[in-house]
């Protein structure tokens, strides 16, 4: 097993973070060091998201960190807000993952597209936890091409009728609360796309938990069914307006998903470190071999990278003048980086790495799943290539 996480430093990270930064940082280090790394194994093979987390998250102040205190949030800078994602997928992808549909795919939305009222009646309850939130965007048949959606929502004299179905969705057996996108008009038009918030106790909404996943077993993922669903003319988020409304979402997610990315890398690390200098073979520690020491100097030069990275994106984000194609050149980045490295650390670990005991292929196999989903790392390509030449390969 790996020692107690002292981090990795090689750049003096901390010398480019300010103090709250690195206080945010240390506290939910220690929790999850706390109270992860203990439980997460087992919940791991046996399939299950560890839901007796989800009280400590919120006391932290860990759902919708970065949006503003008025609304009952920790109103922390990206950049803490980024390195409490790392800490985070450090400990499990599931837990990143659930922290980071909640903040950034439901109340993201809330707070910037939703009424005043909407504001205050459900962001206080979703950042103390009192409410679970799902979001709603891609379909059995639509995952790259959301704007293809055939979820409707039909206007009536007192409020609306959604129909459809979306599928891979994080927290969507535990919501209690869904942001659904729907369209409003003809099922061509990109620009009748609208989000409503939806409980997901209303009549006709159904979810149900995915089976057989081979790959974020520690979390929930589900398929939601809305057949005629009743909402009222409230549940309309009045500022949302077309597909680049969900889109402006998913660049927030995938914002923490580059830095929680580079925490399970980070874990693979210290993992393979603590095991080279411990691991005997040929009467000496396989540390002391040149091909475990190249993997290692490999890993610590691209977690370097990718560190410096997301703390310039996080500035930039700061400043208001982050862009959603250098966000794709984040995510793509250090999904691929991190998913390299727990392959590298597993193979490292020899027998061993295949083991629950250990972390590697934990991370190796959730970090599959994060190369896919809020853009395919195939996608975000496309989306750098199009920006560097000005041409779409989309269509």
């Amino acid at each position: 097993m790996t020692s107690k996480f002292t981090g990795v430093d090689f750049y003096d990270l901390d010398s480019l973070l300010n103090e709250e930064e690195r206080a945010v940082r240390d506290t939910v280090r220690a929790w999850v060091d706390e109270h992860i790394m203990p439980v997460i194994g087992e919940h791991y093979v046996e399939g299950k998201f560890p839901k007796q987390l989800i009280p400590g998250m919120a006391k932290l102040g860990l759902f919708g960190a970065n949006l503003p205190e008025e609304y009952g949030c920790a109103g922390l800078n990206n950049v803490a807000y980024g390195l409490i994602m790392q800490e985070l997928e450090r400990g499990d992808s599931g837990l990143r993952s659930f922290a980071s549909v909640q903040g950034a795919l439901v109340m993201y939305p809330i707070f910037a597209f939703g009424s005043e009222q909407q504001k205050k009646e459900w962001l206080p309850k979703l950042a103390s936890g009192e409410a679970i939130g799902c979001f709603g965007l891609t379909e059995p048949d639509f995952g790259s091409n959301p704007g293809g959606m055939i979820t409707t929502a039909k206007e009536t004299k007192d409020g609306w009728v959604l129909n459809g179905a979306k599928m891979w969705i994080t927290n969507g057996s535990t919501a209690q609360v869904a942001i659904v996108w729907a369209k409003i008009g003809p099922l061509e038009d990109v620009n009748g796309i609208r989000g409503f918030i939806v409980p997901t106790k209303t009549k006709g909404f159904t979810a149900k938990d995915q089976k057989g996943k081979l790959s974020l077993r520690a979390s929930d993922t589900s398929e939601l069914v809305l057949q005629d669903v009743h909402v009222p003319k409230d549940a309309l988020l009045p500022k949302s307006g077309g597909l680049k409304s969900p889109l402006s979402c998913l660049t927030q997610a995938r914002y923490g998903i580059a830095w929680g990315a580079v925490g399970a890398a980070m874990a693979c690390y210290d993992e393979a470190v603590s095991y080279a200098k411990t691991r005997v073979m040929f009467d000496k520690p396989i540390g002391g071999f040149q091909l475990q020491q190249a993997r290692l100097a490999e890993m610590l030069t691209e977690i370097t990278k990718a560190q410096l990275l997301c703390v310039q994106l996080g500035r930039l984000k700061d400043r208001g003048t982050m862009t959603p194609q250098q966000v794709s050149l984040a995510k793509r980045n250090n999904v691929s980086m991190a998913t390299d490295i727990a392959r590298e650390t597993r193979r490292l670990l020899g027998a061993n790495g295949i083991l629950a005991e250990y972390q590697a292929m934990r991370h190796l196999a959730n970090l599959e799943s994060v190369y896919t989903y809020e853009g395919t790392h195939d996608i975000h390509t496309l989306i750098l290539g199009q920006e560097i030449t000005g041409l779409s390969a989309f269509n």
